[in-house]
């Protein structure tokens, strides 16, 4: 059986991990099969009418009229969304609040990427409490109730649906906004790891390299607390196994399950501390050459490991996780995940570099990297990279 206790035998994990007792959600199902329990979870809130927020590609694999027919069985009625985008803008925000508006609903359900979710949960700021995204950039600012929200994770990246946090990009200026607030959190998280079978190798590496970003960024950051880091030791010990299996043998459901246990491992990690610099030098990179999140965050990793050395403590925690060179080891596996083109080979042009630096620098996470950054200190980051 493929429990949350079966998984982490052996893995010395406190029970208040194993039961997510810090996630944002109020309670995590886990296990195959558990889309099914979706109807039931609704109705338990109350639910007479839901918003399935999701994209393209998740549609066409049966999952949303699936979901549909459960929600069904439970006399609850459904509007879709269907048109997500990979970093959602403000633009799609507002596509989907019109669609939302339209419906009537009391409930609304990401399923799908942290993408799905962003934009599930950016709607939820607008419907319930009006204005436009920058509004609530920051921390707890609405200030309404807003609609409970059931996050069904079909990838293994994120750990979005164990957080309050929706990441908006501004569609004139390519910021990223973190808007976050605990009304936003999602009600209940089901981890079903049977809808990550369908995800195609390149998405399955993509957004299990973000996901172990997520394990050992927090693991680190300055906000790091003795809560979070069980987190993330709990993260990336299920996460450093599970994807060379997951990519070796893409049908191993186990493999699948370590993989979404471990994201959202990673995910209440980061909603107990934060991030670092690899993501910061990610955005930049998505923003003017439109690397993939998964693919910038991974070129960026061992480089931001090496730089983070010079902490002794970042070092220390390192060592914790991995007997021998951890940059190493995430070459490793940039290498079997067919991801370990150096920027100069994704289109980077290195004359940006020092703007894209200064941008880096000034994004919300780099102020939470064990070794404070300037411009200069990420330039030399990129130039590694490069």
């Amino acid at each position: 059986m493929l429990s949350i206790e079966a998984l982490c035998a052996g893995l010395d994990l406190p029970d208040w991990v194993l039961n997510f007792e810090h996630s944002a959600g109020r309670r995590v199902v886990f296990g195959p099969g558990k889309l099914d329990v979706l109807g039931s979870e609704a109705e338990s809130i109350g639910a007479k009418k839901a918003l399935i927020v999701t994209d393209p590609g998740i549609a066409q694999t049966g999952a949303v009229e699936r979901s549909i027919g459960i929600l069904a069985k439970h006399g609850i009625g459904v509007v879709v969304y269907d048109q997500v985008r990979e970093n959602p803008t403000t633009e799609d925000v507002d596509r989907c609040v019109a669609v939302a508006s339209s419906g009537e609903i009391d409930l609304i359900i990401g399923l799908g990427g942290g993408s799905s979710m962003d934009t599930a949960k950016g709607c939820n700021f607008i419907l319930t409490n009006g204005g436009t995204m920058h509004d609530y950039w920051g921390v707890n600012k609405a200030t309404k109730p807003m609609l409970p929200l059931i996050a069904v994770p079909t990838t293994s990246g994120t750990g979005s649906e164990c957080q309050s946090f929706a990441l908006i990009a501004d569609v004139k200026t390519h910021a990223k906004m973190a808007c976050g607030d605990t009304k936003a959190a999602a009600a209940v998280a089901i981890l079903d790891p049977e809808l990550t079978l369908t995800m195609p190798r390149k998405v399955t590496a993509h957004t299990g390299i973000d996901a172990i970003a997520h394990a050992l960024e927090t693991a680190v950051c300055n906000k790091r607390t003795e809560i979070s880091s069980a987190y993330s030791r709990a993260g990336w010990l299920l996460l450093d196994e599970g994807l060379d299996r997951v990519l070796a043998h893409p049908g191993d459901l186990e493999a699948r399950a370590r993989m979404q246990l471990g994201s959202a491992f990673a995910g209440t990690a980061i909603e107990n501390s934060m991030l670092g610099i690899a993501h910061s030098c990610a955005n930049p990179l998505t923003a003017h050459f439109g690397i993939v999140h998964g693919q910038a965050v991974g070129t960026m990793l061992p480089h931001v490991i090496e730089f983070n050395r010079s902490n002794a403590d970042a070092e220390k925690v390192y060592h914790s996780l991995c007997d021998g060179d951890l940059a190493l080891k995430i070459r490793d596996h940039l290498i079997r995940a067919d991801m370990a083109e150096p920027l100069s080979e994704q289109g980077v042009d290195e004359s940006l570099i020092p703007q894209m630096a200064e941008e880096a620098s000034a994004q919300w996470t780099a102020q939470f990297n064990p070794v404070p950054v300037s411009g200069a200190d990420v330039e030399i980051v990129y130039r590694a990279a490069f």
